[in-house]
């Protein structure tokens, strides 16, 4: 019996140890540190834009232009088109806004042809746009041709007498070609003076110098005296 205590104290002491031992500890994971806020990325601002200064050329700005081609009242119909140039350069403050030579279009709005009783034809056209820089520019002018060989918007009248009218025909109109016909610009038209060219300068014709004047005549010598 005491062999049997014995054994069970043993064995007590072995299932039950000295002592217990704690798991190990894990450390704490260090706070993150904290993290500045990314400073704001201020977009650069633009470079200052330079505007021009826009010119204007006035509305009703006169634009003179020739005929390109003739226009006769047997061969024209209403509707038709036909072209003209600028003469002259069309300035404003000194630059160049409509170049000599710049194409413009007209119209025929009316026409009749010659007939019997002597009556001439007639014709009438309307100057319609410019074209300049890719754009229309519109323009005002209208013009009345009647007979052959008159100036444009004066009235060509036949005389007619008695039975032989009936076999009298009268004359075309005729807009002869390089004809000058002035226009006027429907609209202000507003342009770059940083693209648009400097009038060229005309120089002043030199002075002629005027002629030495004329020396005076002598005096006529004095009559002989009779007996000297």
């Amino acid at each position: 019996m005491y062999r049997a205590v014995l054994l069970a104290g043993l064995t007590g002491l072995i299932a039950t140890p000295a002592f217990a031992i704690d798991p190990p500890k894990t450390a704490p994971a260090p706070a993150p540190a904290a993290v500045a806020a990314p400073a704001p990325v201020t977009a650069p601002s633009p470079a200052a834009v330079a505007v021009p200064v826009a010119g204007t050329l006035p509305a009703n700005t006169d634009v003179l232009l020739r005929m390109d081609q003739e226009l006769n009242s047997k061969s024209a119909k209403q509707g038709d088109r036909f072209n003209m140039s600028v003469v002259n350069d069309v300035l404003n403050n000194g630059l160049v806004v409509i170049p000599a030579g710049t194409r413009g279009v007209g119209e025929v709005t009316m026409r009749t042809g010659k007939g019997s009783f002597g009556k001439s034809g007639k014709m009438e056209i309307e100057l319609k746009h410019l074209e300049l820089g890719g754009q229309r520019i519109p323009i005002t002018g209208k013009y009345r041709q009647e007979g052959e060989g008159g100036t444009t918007a004066t009235v060509v009248t036949a005389v007619l007498v008695g039975v032989f009218s009936a076999f009298v025909t009268g004359k075309s109109a005729v807009v002869p070609q390089g004809r000058e016909l002035l226009a006027q610009t429907d609209e202000p038209i507003n342009y770059d003076p940083a693209l648009a060219r400097k009038a060229a300068v005309v120089p002043a014709a030199s002075p002629v110098p005027a002629a030495p004047a004329a020396a005076p005549a002598a005096a006529p010598a004095p009559a002989a005296s009779p007996g000297s």
